[in-house]
């Protein structure tokens, strides 16, 4: 089951980030069709976040077709989103021996997280 989490700091709406942490679940393989959500007085607890917050996120997730909900039972994924999920386990595990490298080199988390985002960034807009 997904563990949410909330940046207060990032400047994304509450709700999408939510939203979005599903959407990436979702493409990773992480959740799948029929897989539940946690329960919005789960979520509220232990995220600190207002009910309505999370009812909002899980309706614009349902009103996607992503998931499904059933009165009294809770919300559920409808479909997936992993057509990728071959090509991502590959990644992820270069991705696991970079960011080795990148400690074996004596970088912090945070120095890391900065390298991975701008060089990131930088490679979008040279697709754009």
């Amino acid at each position: 089951m997904i563990e949410f989490h909330l940046d207060g700091r990032s400047g994304v709406a509450p709700y999408m980030q939510l939203i979005q942490q599903v959407r990436q679940a979702m493409r990773l393989g992480l959740l799948r069709e029929g897989d539940r959500l946690p329960t919005i007085k789960d979520v509220v607890a232990k995220v600190a976040i207002n009910p309505n917050t999370v009812l909002k996120a899980y309706r614009e997730l349902e009103y996607a077709g992503l998931v499904t909900a059933r009165p009294g039972v809770g919300t559920f994924i409808a479909r997936t989103l992993s057509e990728e999920a071959a090509a991502v386990e590959p990644l992820r595990e270069e991705l696991r021996a970079w960011l080795s490298k990148a400690r074996a080199a004596g970088l912090d988390p945070e120095s890391i997280e900065a390298l991975f985002a701008t060089t990131f960034r930088i490679q979008l807009q040279e697709y754009a």
